[in-house]
């Protein structure tokens, strides 16, 4: 809206700051943590007043977990409000680019909104079928990677690109929507799996959500795209706002989300963001580059499938728990030992995943 509003800068002066995708974003944040800071507290408690017993505790997880229980759970929803207003508020809504992602990120969220209400009523920590929601995510990320190769330059659009190697693209045609299936919905589970300790999910989700911020900014620069040698996605330099405002939402919900939460974001939010930072990399083309900011997310979700594999194949267990973040506490590591490890990690693979911008 403000954007908008920035196209009559001859009459209004002031407005033409707002032309600038960097003030735009580090308006989206701020506006985003006010959000959050303003409401949270009011909406915090009216889902414990209307959950009960709150987010089930799982009986086979640690014990050290069970003092957790009454927590109220669905905190996504202040992370989504604060987001979705913000992104409305500071973007340029004529990007296709800023509604894809964006819709992606409410539509993940509702099926993970389902996820946790039902857990709640159920006061059963299954929740959801995983298969329906599997395929409920995988046909919402086929339409968005359907519509990011229908809007760009084919063959481009339907391309995949390498880091290092800017001249290396594989165009994948019609393959590219059951790509984007993998990258989104891999995204989505990755970051849900990841969030089973109070603060782990949200700072790694706040360090790639900067990053592809960066990305997103410099890919839609043509400028800074020839510099740094990486490929010009026109149009995809808003989607910086909204990583700005998955940022500031991020911070304010980190004040209520730090140990020892007042509120657990459940499924609403770690599918959404995991949804969202997918589609930002399918649209920027840097699906492979997400897998190295996104690292610790890919080796949490890895430690399932190598503990389901191994159980299945062989009877025994690789990890003393999975995800991997329990492994660590069963070994003995703190829960605030566990989370700030694992920040400094995701750090480190951000800082990694960044330096390919200029290496190619």
């Amino acid at each position: 809206m403000l954007y908008f509003l920035s196209q009559t800068a001859d009459v209004l002066p002031v407005f033409n700051l707002f032309r600038y995708i960097t003030v735009r974003t580090g308006g989206a944040m701020m506006t985003a943590m006010l959000l959050v800071f303003l409401f949270g507290p009011l909406i915090i408690n009216w889902l414990r007043s209307r959950q009960g017993k709150g987010q089930p505790i799982r009986s086979d997880g640690p014990v050290t977990h069970m003092v957790k229980q009454g927590t109220p759970t669905m905190g996504g929803l202040i992370i989504l409000l604060a987001l979705i207003s913000s992104t409305l508020l500071w973007a340029n809504l004529t990007s296709p680019y800023v509604w894809i992602v964006l819709l992606v990120t409410i539509a993940f969220g509702a099926i993970g909104f389902y996820d946790d209400y039902l857990k709640v009523t159920q006061a059963s920590h299954k929740g959801f079928s995983g298969k329906a929601r599997l395929t409920l995510e995988a046909v919402i990320a086929a339409l968005a990677g359907y519509a990011v190769m229908t809007i760009g330059e084919q063959p481009f659009s339907s391309s995949l690109t390498f880091p290092f190697f800017k001249d290396l693209i594989w165009n994948l045609g019609w393959f590219f929507i059951p790509f984007s299936i993998c990258v989104i919905v891999g995204a989505g589970n990755a970051v849900n799996l990841t969030d089973g300790l109070d603060g782990l999910a949200i700072v790694p989700v706040m360090i790639a959500s900067g990053s592809f911020g960066i990305i997103a900014y410099l890919s839609g620069n043509a400028l800074f795209a020839d510099y740094l040698q990486i490929h010009h996605v026109l149009g995809s330099g808003e989607l910086a706002v909204l990583c700005g405002a998955l940022i500031g939402a991020g911070l304010g919900f980190l004040w209520f989300n730090a140990p020892p939460a007042a509120i657990f974001m459940g499924d609403t939010g770690s599918l959404a963001m995991g949804g969202m930072i997918g589609a930002i990399a399918v649209s920027t083309k840097h699906e492979i580059v997400l897998a190295i900011i996104g690292g610790l997310f890919v080796l949490e979700a890895m430690s399932v499938i190598i503990q389901v594999a191994s159980f299945k194949l062989t009877g025994k267990r690789v990890f003393r728990m999975a995800p991997i973040h329990h492994h660590f506490e069963q070994m003995g590591w703190t829960e605030p030992q566990v989370v700030i490890r694992f920040w400094i990690i995701a750090v480190v693979l951000a800082l990694i995943g960044l330096s390919t911008l200029k290496l190619r």
